[in-house]
């Protein structure tokens, strides 16, 4: 190549990296591969907030993995959990703790993803899974096929009929109010009472011995949980995060008026649309493993909320915020009275009931605008 040449295409590449506009102010800039025009900005507190919760779940999830009735040490559990090590350790960990901890990890991160989109699209802090009726929906549905009464589809089906219907029944008693304001919210709290009281009007109609059997599902419980329900639960977790994040963007830009939203391009309907669906599904698989774990859908985004940064919405902060509390609450239930074990349910209800008076109390942290 003529010098001249190299001196031009030099010059070039120097005018382009002083036109190359700095990130903006708490962001990092991340040049994607084989495109260097192009890039990525990540938050650097939203980075650092996942990483933390990241870390606090790790922490959790080896606790529930060494502590119980047999302790047992950390890097033995760590060798256990490789199927190495005493034969002992290896089965109380493989077989008891294991499917527990998988459990208690995806039903958090699902009730708590869940909730953070409901609480986007409402605009409200109080709209979630659990408050608006769909908790109760999908667990009425749920005990119904425990209890045998003709159904005889399987509890994850039938939690998504239930929540599924809990959700329209809402959304029709809400009227041209749609997701927005208080309207809303009422209407799920309704709607959510009176499939509460159908669940128990199953449970007092039935033989003792199976309203104990489906007693776990009104409550919320980890204990011999489903493996299919699990694994049915973790591959619709890993589709509804990468559903989530493609709904990022807009979802952001929800929080701010319609006709904002549509000025930027954002097709609002579809995108309340898909959140929707998205959420309902997400609770419906929750609960079909758990039951209705009370409070975790609105704790755990409001942690990840308050680690983040206010540019986006915080769903990945959300999900591992919502896996470590019910992994937490989880191992509180086992320890605390042991060997009397206390339901993952109402550990949350009890540590979530405060928390639930501190945000109503709180004027002006009602709504997400």
């Amino acid at each position: 190549m003529p010098h001249d040449a190299r001196q031009a295409e030099a010059q070039l590449h120097a005018s382009r990296d002083r036109l190359q506009v700095a990130p903006p102010e708490g962001t990092w800039r991340l040049p994607l591969p084989g495109s260097p025009s192009h890039a990525m900005l990540l938050d650097k507190r939203a980075v650092s907030a996942n990483l933390l919760l990241g870390s606090g779940l790790v922490t959790v999830a080896l606790l529930s993995l060494c502590l119980g009735s047999a302790m047992i040490p950390p890097l033995d559990a760590i060798r256990a959990l490789l199927g190495q090590g005493d034969a002992m350790a290896v089965f109380v960990v493989q077989e008891l703790r294991l499917a527990r901890l998988m459990a208690g990890l995806l039903t958090g991160a699902a009730f708590a993803l869940a909730g953070c989109l409901m609480q986007t699209l409402a605009r409200n802090r109080l709209a979630t899974p659990g408050i608006i009726g769909i908790d109760n929906g999908a667990t009425a549905f749920a005990v119904v096929s425990v209890v045998g009464m003709g159904i005889s589809l399987a509890p994850p089906p039938m939690a998504l009929a239930g929540a599924a219907v809990a959700t329209a029944i809402t959304f029709g008693l809400a009227g041209g109010a749609g997701t927005r304001g208080y309207r809303f919210i009422v209407a799920g709290i309704g709607v959510g009472a009176v499939f509460g009281a159908l669940t128990q009007l199953l449970l007092a109609r039935v033989a003792i011995d199976v309203a104990n059997s489906a007693y776990p599902w009104t409550v919320g419980s980890l204990n011999a949980r489903s493996g299919n329900a699990v694994s049915i639960l973790g591959a619709g977790l890993a589709l509804g995060i990468v559903a989530a994040q493609m709904l990022a963007r807009s979802m952001a830009v929800l929080r701010f008026s319609d006709a904002v939203a549509q000025g930027l391009g954002i097709r609002v309907r579809l995108c309340r649309l898909l959140a929707l669906v998205l959420a309902v599904a997400l609770t419906a698989l929750a609960v079909a493993v758990a039951g209705p774990v009370g409070l975790v859908a609105l704790i755990g985004p409001e942690i990840a909320r308050h680690l983040s940064s206010r540019r986006g919405v915080p769903l990945i902060g959300s999900a591992l915020a919502g896996a470590v509390m019910m992994v937490a609450s989880d191992l509180a239930g086992r320890l605390l009275f042991a060997p009397i074990e206390i339901p993952v349910g109402i550990v949350t209800a009890v540590v979530g009931g405060p928390f639930l008076l501190w945000i109503l109390l709180r004027p002006a942290a009602r709504d997400l605008t």
